[in-house]
């Protein structure tokens, strides 16, 4: 048995022709699409005479599918020994192209992956999907605004969609895995239950990058799915995320930038999206912060400025089944935090506001002298209220 999915698996044969067309040299998905079309099946394509394949390739590529990739055999025997050895609480599969399982989103790509691999919970279906992306280095209050849409997200009934990248990826993930134990919802219970989270990497599937992140794949894999159109053993290429960047778009109803940099690849995804047609919404952030530049050109440009999870649901039109675990915390700016129990911190959390803020600028806003303002502020920082962001800048944390 070559995977576990719901319908006969692909025999031996079936997955090395398979993996043969996905590994022939200058055959991209496009190519491998229009032979798939006109011969049916990758056997049928290995067994065309090069005349026959000419009337829908190039020579170059005919002459490349005459011939067989030095990769194969390894891959086979790599391909075959994982999709065997699955863990207790988890699957491995192969999903191709005309697969039921393979999801009908990614379809509407130019290029859609001639395979996708996938390892996690097999059973269980996509569901409406909202695409989560980000900044690598966020700012201590952006990790935790993904966290928190991540969770209030996933326990609406939504799969939070991102690349298991370190900063808003990861924390997007977290969130999830933490929303997906709420209550399950009508439709889970009518029918498969669905992915809170699924991660679409850019590595084969049995790497995980970064390295950081093995427990969270680890999670991720017990509770969602993952996800790779690269072959087993792909190291961590830097052209492959760009690219993986489209298959998370399109998987995504719509695409939530958390916070970005003008030049970064969350912009790339949120292009993407919009030439699928899907929605892009994205957070506001301080106009201090590099980190929130992106988001805010986006909208400019027309994305839906996003303060909860609700007006994510709004945007897309789904009804939330439990309105209750919708809303992520926006504390009022007098209001201090409400973990915070202590009138002195709570001022002092007044005065810092939600934008990164100098020692400095914040003794003159408060007028404490400088040793009292540093003990509170370590405190403070103990007690996850305020982080400390290099430069010697200080941000408050919101509440959750």
């Amino acid at each position: 048995m070559l995977g576990i999915t719901l319908e006969t698996p692909m025999t031996p044969h079936e997955l090395r022709a398979w993996l043969r067309l996905s590994l022939t040299d200058g055959v991209g998905n496009d190519a491998a699409r229009r032979l798939l079309a006109c011969f049916g099946s990758p056997q049928a394509i290995f067994a065309q005479t090069e005349a026959a394949l000419l009337q829908v390739v190039t020579p170059k590529q005919a002459q490349a599918l005459l011939q067989t990739p030095p990769e194969l055999a390894l891959q086979c025997v790599r391909t075959e020994h994982w999709l065997s050895h699955t863990a207790a609480r988890e699957g491995h599969a192969v999903w191709t192209l005309g697969d039921r399982h393979y999801p009908e989103a990614l379809l509407q790509l130019s290029d859609p992956p001639l395979m996708l691999y996938a390892q996690g919970q097999l059973d269980h279906t996509l569901g409406h999907a909202v695409a989560v992306v980000g900044s690598r280095n966020p700012t201590p209050q952006g990790a935790q605004t993904a966290e928190q849409f991540g969770e209030a997200l996933s326990a609406a009934g939504l799969c939070v969609v991102s690349g298991l990248a370190l900063g808003v990826d990861g924390a997007a993930h977290r969130g999830a895995l933490r929303g997906a134990q709420a209550a399950v919802s009508d439709a889970d219970a009518a029918q498969a239950p669905s992915w809170r989270t699924m991660a679409v990497v850019g590595t084969g599937l049995d790497r995980v990058y970064p390295r950081q992140h093995q427990g969270l794949a680890s999670d991720i894999a017990k509770q969602g799915v993952l996800v790779s159109e690269y072959p087993l053993g792909t190291p961590p290429l830097a052209a492959n995320f760009p690219k993986r960047n489209r298959l998370i778009a399109a998987l995504g109803s719509g695409t939530l930038v958390v916070e970005a940099a003008l030049q970064s690849g969350s912009l790339i995804t949120a292009r993407l999206a919009l030439d699928l047609g899907r929605e892009v919404l994205a957070i506001p952030g301080s106009i201090h912060s590099p980190q929130s530049h992106g988001c805010h050109a986006l909208i400019r440009q027309g994305a839906k400025l996003v303060e909860t999870a609700q007006d994510v649901l709004e945007e897309l039109q789904l009804m939330p089944p439990q309105p209750s675990h919708l809303w992520t915390e926006t504390p009022g700016p007098a209001n201090g935090n409400p973990l915070c129990k202590d009138d002195a911190q709570n001022a002092l959390l007044a005065h810092m506001g939600y934008a990164p803020v100098s020692l400095d600028a914040l003794q003159a806003r408060c007028g404490l002298d400088t040793a009292s303002l540093q003990a509170q502020l370590f405190t403070m920082e103990l007690n996850a209220l305020v982080a400390r962001l290099p430069g010697g800048l200080f941000q408050r944390l919101g509440g959750r």
